[in-house]
Parts: structure tokens; sequence; C-alpha cells
């Protein structure tokens, strides 16, 4: 099924608390979708209960010192970005199939202790990714389509190029970074980058350094 979609214009929008998915190597950033399949028991109850309630999530990474431990309790990365689920369905086998639609980044500031199998924290989101300002002109929007070319042609892919032409500087290089195929460290570069520009600047050389290593590490950049 599909959910309705909100506006979120200021952080009085938003609520104070949020249940944070932990996940490594997966990064959203706003405007992104973000398809995920849930067959955890705690994450199916944290879903559960944001489709029942503002069906928002956080989804952070563990942290880059100790990966595998962020979701039992362990540290996590301390910027994420915040979901909206806006579409839902459930598999035979029990599984959630969901899209979370990205509405701006956050930095985690203390967990609150629930009575819930996940995690909870209270977050301060970044208010530049809610007003609007992103500068889209300041994007070498040129130079970023020239590496993505490059990409491409390296690992034998081919990309929906009406579909590249048509979408927006912000879109374009927040879809971008989010289908890159880069390892955690670089996902959490390109969601702290402090603005549009920085975030396209930091894409075009991660790249570029991939491509004088002699293509990707793990997978494909577009399906």
């Amino acid at each position: 099924m599909h959910v309705g979609n909100a506006r979120y214009l200021k952080s009085t929008d938003l609520p104070e608390l949020v249940p944070v998915f932990p996940l490594q190597g997966v990064l959203l950033l706003p405007e992104g979708q973000l398809p995920l399949n849930i067959f955890e028991p705690r994450y199916l109850a944290m879903f559960d209960a944001a489709i029942a309630g503002d069906r928002l999530i956080g989804m952070v990474q563990p942290s880059l010192q100790a990966p595998i431990s962020g979701g039992e309790g362990g540290t996590l990365s301390q910027v994420g970005c915040l979901g909206r689920i806006t579409s839902f369905s459930e598999t035979g086998d029990g599984r959630y199939l969901v899209s979370l639609s990205g509405i701006c980044r956050f930095r985690l500031l203390e967990e609150v202790v629930v009575n819930k199998p996940y995690r909870t924290f209270r977050h301060a989101p970044f208010i530049s990714d809610l007003n609007g300002d992103h500068d889209e002109e300041s994007v070498d929007r040129e130079n970023l389509l020239r590496v993505f070319r490059a990409f491409l042609d390296a690992n034998q892919l081919e990309a929906d190029w009406e579909s590249v032409e048509r979408a927006g500087n912000r879109v374009l290089v927040n879809s971008l970074a989010m289908m890159s195929p880069f390892g955690p460290a670089e996902k959490q570069a390109l969601l702290e980058a402090p603005d549009l520009k920085s975030r396209a600047d930091t894409l075009i050389a991660i790249t570029e350094i991939v491509l004088a290593q002699g293509g990707a590490e793990g997978g494909t950049i577009l399906q």
C-alpha cells in the first residue's frame, strides 16, 4: 500500500524522538528513495510502530570504528537521515517491503530508554535540508556527468539518460550518491558533506579515485 506524503518545513514539524535503524553501507539523503527489506523481529516492530504513528524512521550507519555492534547497542555514527515511509507491503513469509523518502539529515543526541526492542534517540535535524536553500546552481553538473559517464563505461553499465537529464541538480547529486557502490566511510562522507556543492565535489573525487584504481568495489551504480 502507499501512504501519503507530508510537508516538513521546520524542526517543529518533526518529532523530538525517532526510532533508529542502524544499517551498514546504506545511504539515505533528502528527496532520495530507499527500498528496504525488513525481516528481523525488532525492526518489524519498529516499522509497525512507525506506520501506526508518524511514519518516520532514522537511518544511520553503525560507527565506522565498530561497524558490527551498532545494531546491538553499540556506537552509531553521529549523523544519519530521517526518512518517511511512503510505500509498504507485506510478503507471504512475514517480511515488509518498504520505501523510505528522505526528509532531512540529523545529528544524534542522547539515547532514550523505551520499552521497545529497537533504539530511540533525541535528534537535531539539519535545518538547511528543510528550508529549501540548496544552491543547486553551484553544482558542477557537467563535470559530475562526465565522471558518471566514465564510471558507467568502465563498468559496462547503462543509464536512463532521459531521466538523468531531466533531474534537477539536488535530485541528481543525491540519487547518484545513494546508488554509488562505495564503502561505508565514503557513504558517510557523502552524507556529512555540508552542502550540495560539497557533496557533488566529494562524489566526483571518490569516483575519480575508484576509476584510477580500476573500477568499482561492490556493485553497480545504476540498475
